[in-house]
């Protein structure tokens, strides 16, 4: 590693400091609180409140109506991720392009896709992002650069990086804020990846959304090194642990990642710790954790919870008008849910359709 990746790992290192999580074999993130812990303004607690209770409204509705039947093939949900997504969009601009993996509606609610194009697509009908074709792992939007949803572990990052190549040949000043789990951050192509992005000095933040289980395998289990945001060092591209439950910390770190992207330094990798309270799918009873496990990470460190007790204690907030918002909330999710059970279903003939790119004359 030359001096100046030298320089920029140990910036890394510096500023993740005690911002640190726990790293050992445990299969539960111990999530000491910083002492330099970033604030929010009140305005910034309120939309980061708004934002990402969107996400824990949609999914919760998501979750029933799979539940009823009226959602097929897969469902992941991101109930207990949504400090990441939104402290990330909190540190990127308009512009920035987004994409992800399978678990990705909060993703796209965070870059302001509409909920009841979301939903429609989640249920197959011709309202939806993809024309009910996509169903919930691929959907895109090109208005709200947001570039899927994509079901093949680790596929994604490779897409990824190949946006953040054409943000530098275009010379635009984008960045491509690409997301992963744990479990595709063991994939060869995320290496090759790496390798290309830092090679050209590509404008790329890899987000590690590490939720400390691939499907029932725990980090401990599959991963020789569980410090995600070392796996970059042979390529020279810094790295650093967020406490990915508190939002505040996360968006503290994607400006730094960001910027460094975004100012023609390279690549960055940002290991966010946080925890999903679902299981992987719908269909999975999450046997391999115990119940204990998961009440532990809500009672303590929710974040959605976490900046509700910041608006009133803080901010001085009423709680009337924190319930206002939840029930403002929940009307747009209802309406959302009421769009995609009445929206129709897409002709037969839209089979045929998005199958072959024509080529211009």
């Amino acid at each position: 590693m030359d001096a100046a990746n030298e320089a920029g790992q140990a910036k890394a290192d510096s500023a993740k400091g005690s911002a640190q999580l726990g790293t050992g074999a445990s299969n539960a993130p111990e999530h000491a609180p910083a002492p330099n812990t970033p604030q929010f303004t009140r305005e910034e607690d309120l939309h980061a409140y708004h934002e990402m209770l969107l996400i824990r409204r949609f999914e919760e509705k998501a979750g029933q109506l799979y539940g009823m039947g009226l959602i097929g093939g897969f469902c992941h949900l991101y109930i207990g991720q949504e400090a990441v997504v939104i402290g990330m969009q909190m540190a990127s601009v308009e512009g920035d392009q987004t994409i992800t993996g399978y678990r990705d509606h909060g993703h796209m609610l965070a870059c302001g896709m509409d909920p009841k194009g979301v939903m429609a697509e989640l249920t197959g009908r011709r309202g939806g992002y993809s024309r009910g074709k996509g169903g919930s792992m691929h959907m895109f939007s090109k208005e709200k650069q947001f570039f899927g949803g994509h079901g093949i572990v680790g596929a994604q990052v490779s897409l990824g990086t190949g946006l953040g190549f054409a943000d530098a040949y275009r010379k635009n000043g984008k960045v491509s804020l690409t997301y992963m789990g744990d479990g595709a951050a063991n994939q060869g192509q995320v290496y090759e990846s790496f390798n290309m992005a830092q090679l050209w000095k590509l404008p790329v933040v890899y987000v590690i959304e590490n939720n400390r289980y691939a499907m029932g395998t725990s980090v401990a289990r599959a991963s020789a090194q569980t410090d995600f945001s070392r796996r970059g060092i042979s390529f020279g591209i810094p790295g650093e642990q967020v406490d990915g439950m508190d939002v505040r910390t996360v968006r503290e770190a994607a400006s730094r990642a960001v910027e460094h992207a975004r100012s023609g330094q390279g690549p960055y990798i940002l290991e966010m710790q946080t925890y999903r309270y679902r299981g992987h799918s719908m269909s999975d009873p999450a046997k391999y954790r115990t119940k204990d496990e998961v009440s532990k990470m809500r009672d303590e460190h929710d974040p959605i919870e976490m900046v509700r007790k910041r608006l009133i204690e803080m901010h001085g907030v009423p709680e009337a008008d924190l319930k206002a918002t939840d029930a403002k909330v929940r009307e747009t999710v209802n309406d959302a849910a009421e769009f995609a059970t009445h929206d129709p279903e897409p002709d037969p003939s839209e089979l045929w359709t998005d199958i072959l790119l024509e080529a211009r004359a």
